[in-house]
């Protein structure tokens, strides 16, 4: 650890600086709560709460260094204070330093998009555990160093836990890292002072409209991940998504592509698509592929061109890859002792329910019904709810409304929200039931032998958030103890 004041402001450019900075600094943290002895406090404005209202409950558990936008009205004699323009970009800066760039001692790819992220960087994660390399993964399921799992709280954790995996990586001897990039993460400044290897988009689409407000805060939120590489990275992106050439418009690093449609660096095509997986060309070599759907092809393009890019031997990446599940929560499925197929998947965008109610249309047989459990969660992007529950009824012969996590929302509010978006002829289709398990027991009485009920919006989660409470609630484990009692 550096812990040297002067030399944990390396790369920050502090206004004014108030007080000796020769000091020895413990620890950094941004929450007062976890301020010691000797600490160094970072007063960061959040979307909820303002650290700065936290200065003087840090300053009474200890902190010796304050850094802040705005200094306080009193400035204690025996604490040195430091102002910056932005606290957020100081603290990963900071926090990097403290750890001594763990970024630079490992390869770390970023792969940002608004569906697929998961699926790709766990996929990465195996590929290379496979291949041979010690190898860290930081996702919305798990994080991993190496074989030791740590639980995941957030899609891409705040700066001072993300340098921490990525030093007890490093300390690992892992050689690469893999990490999902989330919208919400580069805004609020936490992958600042970290040394990307590379950078992959999958895809743009409805979400997270809550906290971006438009479209195009979205779209640059993303982008300015890749502006931020460095010329020795690579950036790959989807040539078959429109905004995979805007990501790269400013980007210093060297541009890569890939798709399943238009011309591009890395070219695969879909032959077969069955339950059971997916027969691609991919560069030109026929493989078969545990995984199933045309978006499950264009994140199996992703991984190979990734490893390409890495410099890994073709042939044992399509070999080892070929071999490989998907993360977890994506598109697991499990058939009933009477056919019943239930399907169980991550998807809360409109993109991602379609892709998922397209994939099942492709590979159903015949006359058998596609009924979908489905609901949105409370505290997050409105707009889409409609949309949501519009396209579940587009390509589903039964639809039951039903809660996600609410969250502090009024379950049947969002179900309104999401019921206004169902059209007349629709709603013949649909049915409301706000009790998440009750809507998974009907929709398993509903079907007959060999329908498919798609569950979708939690995926991998263990959990169901009401009124702030987190009750225990697997969507896995609830299907099939429905599928197998009406068996």
């Amino acid at each position: 650890m550096i812990n040297e004041l002067n030399n944990l402001l390396h790369g920050i450019e502090p206004l004014e600086i108030k007080g000796p900075v020769g000091v020895t600094v413990n620890k950094i943290c941004f929450d007062s709560r976890q301020a010691g002895a000797g600490d160094l406090f970072v007063a960061v404005r959040g979307t909820a709460t303002d650290g700065h209202h936290f200065i003087e409950k840090a300053e009474s558990l200890g902190a010796a260094v304050v850094l802040c936008e705005d200094f306080p009205e009193e400035l204690k004699e025996e604490v040195t204070y430091i102002q910056v323009s932005d606290s957020a970009i100081a603290l990963g800066i900071l926090a990097s330093n403290y750890y001594d760039h763990p970024s630079s001692k490992l390869k770390l790819v970023g792969i940002t998009g608004t569906n697929g992220k998961t699926t790709v960087a766990t996929l990465l994660y195996k590929l290379f555990e496979e291949l041979g390399y010690k190898t860290g993964l930081i996702s919305t399921v798990e994080n991993h160093i190496h074989t030791v799992i740590v639980p995941s709280t957030h899609t891409t954790p705040d700066p001072i836990v993300l340098n921490s995996l990525l030093n007890d990586m490093v300390e690992a001897g892992c050689d690469y890292c893999f990490m999902e990039v989330s919208s919400h993460a580069i805004v609020q400044s936490r992958i600042e002072g970290l040394k990307f290897t590379g950078g992959v988009f999958t895809n743009l689409t409805h979400d997270h409209l809550d906290f971006h407000k438009t479209f195009d805060s979205y779209l640059k939120a993303k982008k300015s991940f890749f502006d931020g590489l460095g010329r020795t990275a690579f950036a790959l992106v989807n040539a078959d998504d429109k905004n995979g050439s805007v990501m790269v418009q400013n980007t210093g690093a060297y541009k890569k592509t890939y798709a399943l449609r238009n011309m591009s660096d890395f070219k695969a095509k879909m032959i077969e698509n069955e339950l059971t997986g997916l027969l691609l060309d991919i560069d030109g070599q026929e493989v078969w592929f545990k995984l199933t759907g045309s978006f499950n092809a264009y994140n199996l393009l992703a991984v190979f061109a990734t490893s390409m890019l890495l410099e890994q031997d073709r042939q044992k990446v399509l070999t080892v890859l070929s071999r490989l599940t998907g993360a977890e929560g994506r598109f697991d499925y499990m058939r009933a002792p009477n056919g019943i197929i239930g399907i169980v998947d991550y998807a809360h965008t409109p993109d991602a329910v379609q892709n998922v109610l397209s994939t099942i249309h492709d590979i159903r047989k015949g006359t058998e019904q596609v009924i979908t459990v489905i609901g949105c969660g409370g505290d997050r992007d409105k707009t889409k709810r409609p949309v949501m529950a519009q396209v579940a009824c587009d390509w589903s012969d039964k639809v039951i409304i039903t809660s996600d996590n609410p969250r502090s929302e009024d379950p049947f509010a969002i179900i309104r929200d999401m019921e206004a978006g169902i059209s007349p002829e629709n709603k013949r289709k649909a049915l409301t039931i706000a009790d998440r398990k009750e809507a998974i027991s009907t929709a398993c009485h509903l079907a007959r032998p060999g329908d498919i009920i798609l569950v979708a919006g939690k995926g991998h989660e263990k959990y169901q958030e009401i009124k702030g409470v987190k009750h225990s609630f697997d969507d896995k484990k609830v299907l099939m103890e429905q599928l197998n009692q009406v068996s």
